[in-house]
């Protein structure tokens, strides 16, 4: 397979020294300038992006910012003459920079980079086609499992699907790739699966749970991992599953994790499942209103909830809720006809 690759830089030469270099083993493109360089992604299939980091107009970290709407997935690759490791991180984390390469670099060690980089590239590609198989392959099974917990317990109905929806909207605008999308929404699908173990009378219970009645409420995590464990081929997925209610700052369970070592997936469906949960009505309370469901999620900011994940989900709600409350004006419509 022959990857594209986007090189941008301000000086010719520098862009003539790329195409020599790479012209036997890609198709290269080249860019004088970073919004020439988006010209090129909005009409070509690019693999890889190339740039200088100090550019006029717009620099390279920049550019890499705006190129993620129109390659998610593409490798990106800094060149910089910068040596301060505090303007490389910021630059790395904003413009999702896989790596960076110093001046003046040397063709054959650029080469190598690229040829690992590639490796990488093409793994997420396969795993991204597993994932999407993944879907296919058990969606059956999982809209079965999603009916018998809205069966189990009424007061939930939708709800893996409403979490599901909540959750990929915010994927999207943190510009999760494909892959991590389609397991993110398996993920949301079943979530909360091991509810399944959970005693009816603890469910539909109309008072407040005791102590004892909550800690038979946490264990529907572990109760998750051992129902899919015994299908390797979601293993990534039950990761994700066994970890969506840890809490930023380590209180939550089962495992106490804290920050960034909670997967990002994890991470927002954690907030997609608490503003579901609070704006559902349940046996023992009427739902919250959309707005003081908001101003609670605002509450747990860098303490119960990623500060990253929280901004991400405020971005995209009042689109979100209204779209929910079309389809469930639809939904109801549906019913009273058919009914």
């Amino acid at each position: 397979m022959k990857y594209n690759i986007l090189v941008t830089d301000d000086e010719i030469d520098n862009l003539q020294l790329f195409r020599r270099t790479l012209r036997q083993g890609y198709t290269v493109f080249m860019a004088n300038s970073g919004f020439e360089a988006l010209e090129v992604l909005k009409n070509n299939k690019v693999d890889m992006l190339i740039s200088d980091h100090k550019m006029p107009g717009m620099d390279g970290v920049e550019l890499m910012k705006k190129s993620l709407s129109y390659a998610p997935d593409a490798i990106r690759i800094l060149i910089t003459a910068y040596t301060d490791s505090v303007s490389l991180m910021t630059a790395i984390n904003e413009g999702k920079i896989h790596r960076y390469i110093r001046k003046p670099w040397n063709p054959n060690d650029l080469l190598n980079i690229l040829d690992a980089s590639f490796e990488v590239y093409q793994l997420n590609l396969d795993n991204q086609s597993l994932a999407l198989d993944l879907k296919d392959l058990f969606s059956g099974t999982i809209s079965a499992i999603t009916e018998a917990l809205d069966a189990k317990d009424s007061y939930t109905f939708g709800r893996s699907k409403r979490v599901t929806f909540y959750s990929l909207k915010i994927g999207q605008a943190m510009k999760l790739s494909n892959a991590d999308l389609s397991e993110l929404e398996l993920a949301g699908l079943l979530h909360d699966i091991g509810m399944i173990g959970v005693p009816e009378n603890i469910l539909r219970k109309p008072g407040n749970l005791t102590n004892d009645e909550y800690d038979e409420i946490k264990k529907h995590v572990i109760t998750g991992i051992k129902i899919l464990e015994e299908i390797k081929q979601l293993r990534p997925v039950i990761r994700i599953v066994s970890l969506h209610h840890e809490r930023f700052d380590g209180k939550g369970y089962p495992y106490g994790l804290s920050g960034d070592i909670i997967p990002i997936s994890s991470q927002i469906i954690a907030i997609a499942d608490a503003y579901d949960g609070m704006t559902s009505d349940r046996a023992y309370r009427k739902g919250l209103s959309h707005e003081i469901a908001i101003e609670e999620i605002k509450k747990g900011f860098g303490t119960q909830f990623s500060p990253q994940v929280v901004e991400a989900f405020l971005s995209i709600i009042a689109s979100a809720y209204q779209e929910i409350k079309n389809l469930d004006l639809i939904t109801s419509e549906n019913q009273e006809i058919n009914s």
